[in-house]
């Protein structure tokens, strides 16, 4: 590499011609706008089959291979505290599946090939399972029980949903939300996304509020 001091630069720029120099020196100073024409994604037929990612494919590929498989699962457990609507957490649960069609989506073969097969409406109940009645140390045991056996649950990705809720109530007041979700539909990031919705949703919908 040909290293050029301070002094060699300055002559560089000024044999430019006077015509070269303007726009350069507007450029450096940022006068110049340089206009460029947006990329559209164009929106794709609702009647063609949506073919799936190459990551996608990778994923369906080694469910087809072992199809009990959990390996690809993403849970969470999350813990609530304080009065809980479980209508508002329903009602935000499936308002987030309505929003993002990857949540009613199931993978099944179309003409040979793995296709998406999206539902277009889907409406999920949230199971509670009470464990209010447990002595409080049980109560943990069997969360952490119970935590473990959804986390290891596998997916039927041709017949979905590839999202699953349950609520366990460990007191009046205290709750945990397991949430699983496979790694065909989303990943570590998009439960953080969903956890963000959530929020925002519950709190719009507790208040007798419209999704914000």
């Amino acid at each position: 590499m040909q290293m050029i001091d301070k002094g060699d630069l300055q002559n560089q720029q000024f044999r430019l011609s006077r015509a070269t120099q303007v726009p350069f020196e507007k450029q450096l100073r940022g006068g110049l706008t340089v206009h460029t024409q947006p990329q559209i994604v164009p929106r794709r037929s609702k009647w063609n089959p949506v073919y799936l990612s190459f990551a996608q494919e990778r994923l369906w590929f080694l469910n087809q291979l072992n199809p009990d498989d959990f390996i690809y699962n993403n849970a969470t457990a999350t813990r609530l505290t304080g009065a809980l609507s479980v209508v508002a957490l329903e009602q935000s649960i499936n308002e987030i599946i309505r929003r993002h069609e990857v949540l009613r989506t199931a993978f099944t073969a179309v003409d040979g090939q793995p296709a998406q097969v999206i539902t277009p409406n889907l409406y999920v109940t949230l199971p509670v399972i009470n464990l209010s009645e447990l002595p409080p140390a049980g109560r943990e045991a069997e969360a952490l029980k119970l935590c473990s056996r959804e986390a290891q649950r596998a997916f039927d990705l041709a017949r979905g949903p590839l999202v699953r809720v349950v609520l366990l109530r460990l007191h009046e007041e205290e709750h945990v939300l397991l949430l699983n979700m496979h790694h065909m539909v989303g990943d570590r990031w998009s439960i953080s996304v969903f956890t963000q919705e959530l929020t925002a949703l519950y709190e719009a919908f507790s208040t007798g509020e419209t999704s914000p």
